[in-house]
């Protein structure tokens, strides 16, 4: 018997909030958190935006003693994992509940900053000696090897990557988990900390990053005058449970996962393919899986990165899933507000699309001043729409031809 998978809670800590209550709070209201870079000396750079987390105190949340141990990305994935672990009630009783459980909260970065101080110390101190906790640290699978360990999680911790389509991935793989039966319960999700010199300086090498140093209207999805994704970080972590045990232990769900579809474009390593073929493709499988006809989608939060190729391309993929409806079907880049997190931002953005079914309401594409022709769908442009949702889906597409799409439903009962 294949089992439908209900969502129960949801972490968040992003550049618009540090919780995910915060986060939508802000994004419905369309605020920005892209600011000027702090967390280097961005003279020497081009670019000087990001969203970095703000006011926020990871001591508030870990000894000091793990502080000095663990990468930012893997403070963000506690944080994370602890508020959605909260949010769902989520408790264990007996190890039979903990061999039951797992944990997918992925990275598609890892940890840099711990990677790049101890190169430096290295190479640039003349020092041979690492951290005892060096490796660990820098680890991609460590945000969920240290979940399992903190909360005595005993099925798989693990992580995986697939560049911008990580979080994504991580909570699809989690989706097809539960429904084959292999557990009662996943902690899916994704952390990221990308806000280094080392990545910076790469994307403008792409050229793939805005430079204006003014943060308003940094990121245009969509729009005509767009020039670039705006780097974030943070973590989002959904608590997955498959019905019968959320129904089980009295849960309140917030949603049902209905769909999941991924597919590669075997194009180039950092460009789109031009005509959408894997986009279309991951598309229409995650409708087919979800068995939705594209007329069935009350809204799509797209991938939406507002740079030059990208946003064509995820038009014309639009197009071409959807025909007529695609001019019908609300659309709306919520990056426009949250900067991109990289690997994290397809989990922190079905967040969003499971908090818009609940507070029927979509959120804006903020920054839409100026309609670019190559993007003619409608793009909730600069103002949240008030809407009943039903079916939602949630795009994610990276760097190597990496996609992944998700779709939501409102849950109905039995």
């Amino acid at each position: 018997m294949v089992q439908r998978v209900a969502i129960t809670g949801m972490g968040l800590i992003s550049a618009v909030g540090n919780t995910a209550a915060e986060s939508w709070e802000r994004v419905q209201n369309g605020v920005s958190g892209i600011e000027r870079i702090t967390l280097f000396d961005t003279t020497d750079y081009d670019i000087k935006l990001a969203g970095e987390v703000k006011n926020w105190n990871p001591a508030d949340f870990l000894p000091t003693k793990e502080l000095r141990r663990r990468d930012r990305y893997q403070w963000f994935g506690h944080v994370a994992l602890r508020e959605a672990i909260q949010h769902a009630g989520l408790a264990w009783d007996n190890e039979a509940e903990r061999q039951r459980t797992a944990l997918l909260v992925s990275s598609a970065f890892g940890g840099m900053t711990s990677f790049t101080e101890q190169v430096h110390n290295i190479t640039q101190n003349g020092s041979h000696k690492m951290p005892a906790f060096g490796i660990p640290s820098f680890m991609t699978t460590g945000a969920s090897a240290l979940g399992s360990i903190e909360w005595g999680i005993q099925g798989q911790s693990y992580t995986l990557t697939s560049a911008c389509a990580t979080g994504s991935d991580s909570i699809g793989h989690a989706f097809d988990l539960i429904r084959l039966g292999r557990y009662d319960t996943i902690l899916a999700g994704a952390a990221e900390a990308p806000i280094l010199p080392n990545s910076i300086a790469g994307f403008q090498s792409l050229r793939a990053a805005c430079t204006q140093s003014d943060p308003v209207g940094a990121v245009r999805p969509f729009d005509r005058q767009r020039s670039g994704l705006v780097a974030s970080e943070g973590a989002a972590v959904v608590a997955l449970e498959s019905l019968t045990h959320a129904k089980q232990r009295g849960a309140t769900i917030y949603g049902e996962l209905v769909g999941y579809g991924a597919s590669s474009d075997a194009y180039h390593i950092v460009a789109p393919h031009p005509e959408g073929r894997g986009a279309v493709l991951a598309m229409e499988r995650a409708l087919a899986d979800a068995r939705l006809h594209p007329e069935q989608i009350d809204y799509i939060n797209a991938h939406g990165t507002a740079t030059p190729l990208n946003d064509p391309m995820e038009s014309l993929a639009i197009q071409q899933v959807f025909k007529d409806h695609a001019w019908h079907v609300p659309i709306s880049s919520t990056k426009s507000m949250t900067g991109h997190a990289m690997g994290m931002s397809g989990a922190m953005e079905l967040v969003f699309c499971i908090q818009a079914i609940q507070a029927k309401i979509i959120p804006p594409t903020i920054n839409h001043d100026d309609p670019d022709p190559a993007c003619p769908l409608d793009y909730v442009a600069r103002e949240a729409r008030p809407r009943t949702l039903t079916h939602v889906m949630s795009n994610a597409f990276g760097f190597g031809g990496h996609n992944s799409v998700l779709i939501v439903k409102a849950y109905q009962g039995d």
